[in-house]
């Protein structure tokens, strides 16, 4: 009796395992992390990588880490649970992300790419950035607005194109190159290989078409790519490959996830009418909005380590060469640190804990541009509208992909306040 009771435990918990990577769980995963959250860490979680073809390649089998406590420790532990990704590094569109390096590589190339990806260059477009957010939301009438399109999505687009110094026309494409890479559109293994390779063409022409005019000293104006271009610590400089691999992570990985932060931040506000009312009425507490937000409702999910050496966690042995999950946003459903985690509460004492930035030497170098974009978004909308609320079509929640949670689509009704009216 006593086998047959803990193989059906085994069975539920492999059950529960497997329904990770389905599409209700990625379009509504908190119920399912609190029901594996007492049996974790748990072996068998199968999904994909970013910038790996679904259906054309294998998945990686992973254990499952969901408690604060071992996804923070595993965060931080960059010798025991390594950031190396090969699978990436043999795709289709291979990136610089940070977060796939280990040291000392990673901390070459982290010090080379904040010489141009300083917080001196972030802090000084935020007044640009409140253009864009402004002349973007003066476009828009009273009425409905599908605004993951009209807003969550060209924001950062926008944004990213004037700061690699691209054309306008570039916009367009930033959101099929994004959910193409980071597998959250529904794409035929060809489609998204050629959404891969189009990319990668791009910024291959662009940067030698740029390194070559300063190796002519032609006149090459003034932007990121550029500066990562000139940029040197110690003497060392970013090859032109790595730069190239750092221009799409900005794309696929800043882009994609500031467009669901902003679609998130847009839902809570068009759902949580008491919270706008504060914001309108006490604007410095937009800060703790967005952390919150992160907290509750942040886009990344997971992101994949694998250990380099045996190690126990939670009484479970993970063997040198195992993937490891680390669930992000379940840790920060954890409610041995965030009490009533379902509940939003701006006045949270502890939002600094939120994980969803990452921690240690991986924390998200384009953090503060993504909290830029979301400050000046919240802000424009509660200081220029009367009123904001969810339109006639229900949202639309992505099912694509565990590693974003975020929606495809939300219709919102926008009132615009008055003229003259306080």
């Amino acid at each position: 009796m006593q086998n047959s009771v803990v193989s059906g435990a085994n069975r539920e918990v492999a059950a529960l395992v497997e329904a990770l990577p389905k599409g209700d769980t990625i379009a509504s995963p908190y119920a399912l992390y609190e029901k594996l959250r007492p049996h974790c860490p748990a072996w068998g979680y199968r999904d994909y990588p970013p910038g790996t073809v679904p259906d054309a390649d294998e998945p990686v089998t992973a254990w499952v880490l969901l408690d604060y406590a071992h996804v923070s420790a595993a965060a931080r532990d960059h010798r025991v649970f390594s950031s190396r990704d090969p699978l990436q590094e043999q795709s289709s569109a291979p990136t610089l992300m940070l977060v796939n390096h280990d040291n000392p590589e990673h901390d070459r190339l982290r010090g080379i790419v904040n010489m141009a990806f300083s917080r001196r260059r972030v802090e000084a477009l935020e007044p640009w950035v409140g253009e864009i957010v402004n002349d973007m939301l003066s476009r828009l009438g009273d009425g409905e607005v599908e605004v993951m399109d009209a807003l969550a999505a060209r924001i950062p687009a926008r944004i990213m194109v004037g700061l690699l110094g691209l054309p306008d026309d570039v916009v367009e494409k930033f959101r099929r190159w994004a959910t193409a890479f980071m597998l959250s559109a529904d794409l035929a293994p060809e489609e998204r290989e050629a959404s891969n390779m189009e990319l990668v063409q791009y910024f291959t022409a662009t940067i030698e078409r740029l390194y070559g005019a300063l190796e002519k000293g032609d006149p090459v104006p003034d932007s990121l790519i550029t500066a990562l271009l000139k940029a040197e610590v110690d003497g060392e400089q970013l090859t032109l490959d790595e730069i190239i691999r750092f221009c799409i992570t900005l794309v696929v990985a800043g882009s994609e996830t500031t467009t669901f932060l902003l679609g998130n931040l847009l839902y809570n506000l068009a759902t949580m009418p008491e919270i706008r009312a504060r914001l309108a009425a006490d604007p410095s507490l937009i800060d703790a909005f967005i952390d919150e937000s992160l907290r509750h409702s942040g886009p990344p999910q997971r992101l994949f380590r694998i250990a380099t050496q045996n190690v126990e966690i939670g009484g479970r042995l993970i063997r040198e060469g195992d993937w490891v999950a680390l669930f992000f946003a379940a840790a920060n459903h954890d409610p041995a640190v965030f009490p009533d985690p379902s509940k939003f509460d701006i006045a949270r004492p502890n939002l600094n804990r939120q994980l969803t930035f990452g921690v240690g030497i991986h924390h998200c170098l384009g953090s503060a541009l993504a909290r830029m974009e979301g400050r000046a978004l919240i802000a424009a909308i509660v200081g220029c509208m009367d009123d904001v609320c969810l339109g006639r079509d229900a949202p639309v929640q992505q099912r694509a992909s565990l590693l974003n949670h975020g929606l495809d689509s939300l219709t919102l009704r926008f009132t615009r306040r008055r003229k003259g009216a306080a």
